[in-house]
């Protein structure tokens, strides 16, 4: 539609008289030509590599009509790929959305752009508390997303117990023998063994990370499967009783499909996560990410997409067309403490990856 625009001016400006100069001709021919590439190459293109399912459908159809920007959206399903991707150096994604500790891993190793956020007017409507956060303090390189957290989930038309401790999950009864899934990256089971047990997140003592690994060998004798995929289809139809999983995606699943789940509430605490938007070094369409970031930020969009994806804007909202309740919408509006990952040192790191990789050999 964009580079229709000029061709009407174009055909007007050639009825002019056949006895105009020569010279005049070629200026107006000119002009022509440049607004038709002018509005022809307005519409730009934005690669994005997000959560799986993240994105409202409708809101992007609405953007790109808006804005005339072409979207391509592909799905991972850990930071740990994520972080992976860039680090290879061979992706070509304008946009990609990080949890909190990862977002200070990959300004550390130099994988994001600098893209002022804090100067974006999207930063502006950034709920205060969210705004220039350990994982980035001066606010230049993100724009927080949406929050939530990771617990489990429970099958109650087969598992009848408690679901208010993380010991149901990582000590479970005779009963949930090979009845039990498990995200298959460590990156929110072990803060929430951690927590279950009262070890310091991101401990560099390995006797502590012993206990850790202890309690995952000995809960491993019930896990059936370590999966971040199909948790859906999973849980829901009795296949594991209890399941890793994310509050908005446990809700959803309940609200929408008739799902026999509950999210659990253990009081110990729950993981908490904040996604940001951020922009990977040596993207081509900045510029496009920034218009996207900004777009989404806005309170009509950000309320369709809370609506939509089930987990809690950074921003604010219009409540009155939010579908998501506290009475409605346990899952979202929990009463138990949150815990939000940190960014590990290296010797934190190497611990963490040993427990887990020795776990799942």
């Amino acid at each position: 539609m964009r580079s229709e625009i000029g061709m009407p001016l174009c055909n007007s400006l050639s009825k002019e008289n056949s006895s105009m100069k020569h010279m005049k001709k070629l200026v107006l021919a000119c002009v022509c030509s440049s607004l038709f590439t002018m509005t022809s190459s307005a519409a730009g293109k934005l690669n994005i590599y997000a959560w799986a399912e993240s994105f409202d459908p409708d809101l992007i159809a609405q953007f790109e009509s808006e804005t005339g920007i072409d979207v391509t959206i592909d799905g991972f399903t850990s930071n740990e790929d994520l972080l992976a991707k860039l680090k290879s150096g061979s992706s070509d994604y304008d946009l990609v959305t990080p949890s909190q500790h990862f977002v200070k891993i990959m300004i550390q190793e130099q994988l994001l752009e600098n893209i002022g956020a804090r100067e974006l007017p999207a930063y502006s409507n950034v709920d205060a508390k969210w705004q220039q956060q350990w994982w980035d303090p001066t606010g230049e390189y993100s724009v927080p997303f949406v929050y939530g957290t990771a617990g489990f989930t429970v099958n109650r038309d087969n598992y009848k117990g408690p679901a208010t401790s993380w010991q149901e999950f990582f000590e479970p009864a005779a009963e949930l023998k090979g009845k039990i899934a498990v995200f298959n990256t460590p990156d929110e089971i072990i803060p929430a063994a951690q927590i279950y047990l009262g070890v310091e997140n991101c401990t560099e003592d390995s006797s502590e990370m012993k206990r850790v690994f202890d309690l995952l060998k000995k809960q491993k004798e019930s896990v059936a499967v370590y999966s971040s995929d199909n948790i859906n289809s999973r849980i829901a139809s009795g296949e594991v009783y209890m399941h890793s999983w994310w509050d908005g995606d446990s809700m959803k699943a309940r609200k929408e499909d008739n799902a026999p789940i509950e999210y659990a509430q253990p009081k110990e605490g729950l993981v908490g996560w904040l996604d940001s938007m951020v922009v990977p070094k040596g993207a081509s369409n900045i510029d496009s990410a920034k218009t996207f970031i900004n777009w989404m930020s806005e309170k009509e969009h950000a309320t369709a997409e809370f609506n939509y994806y089930g987990h809690t804007p950074a921003v604010g909202i219009d409540d009155a067309q939010a579908v998501h309740k506290p009475e409605s919408s346990p899952e979202l509006f929990g009463s138990v403490p949150i815990i939000f990952s940190k960014a590990c040192s290296p010797a934190a790191q190497k611990l963490v990856d040993k427990v887990w990789t020795q776990l799942l050999q």
